[in-house]
């Protein structure tokens, strides 16, 4: 079987650790389809090259998500997705998603210089936009 290529975009200035945010990224990817069960994730000296980390960030996360059975380390094989977690698992790992998410981007915001009450409206207003638009799509 081919290993993955994973996309992962790391943010240093997030507030949220490294390797959360790798165990984040790779339990969206699965919850998105983009990951599949059965696919190979990089080695964790492979991955840390590639995302210029240290090697002991990867093989955390890979922990974490080895403990929660998303990944499964087989020695001399690999590390494999496995198969699809039941649903209130997926549905605890979409949330911690959309929380990342939601970190991240109010994270950025703040650091921008947006005020709490700016990033609000602005969050209301793409809602609306967004609500308003699939309205438009359905008529």
């Amino acid at each position: 079987m081919e290993e993955k290529k994973l996309t992962l975009n790391l943010d240093i200035r997030s507030g949220l650790p490294i390797y959360t945010q790798i165990a984040n990224q790779i339990q969206s990817q699965l919850v998105n389809g983009i990951l599949k069960p059965g696919d190979q994730l990089p080695t964790v000296r492979a991955l840390a090259q590639e995302l210029r980390v240290n090697f002991n960030t990867v093989a955390r996360a890979y922990r974490i998500l080895d403990e929660e059975r998303i990944i499964s380390t087989q020695q001399g094989r690999g590390t494999y997705i496995t198969e699809i977690p039941p649903p209130e698992v997926s549905e605890r790992l979409r949330r911690e998603s959309l929380v990342a998410l939601t970190q991240r981007f109010i994270n950025e915001a703040f650091r921008l210089g947006f005020s709490e009450r700016e990033v609000s409206q602005m969050v209301r207003d793409n809602l609306k936009s967004m609500k308003e638009a699939a309205v438009n799509d359905n008529e």
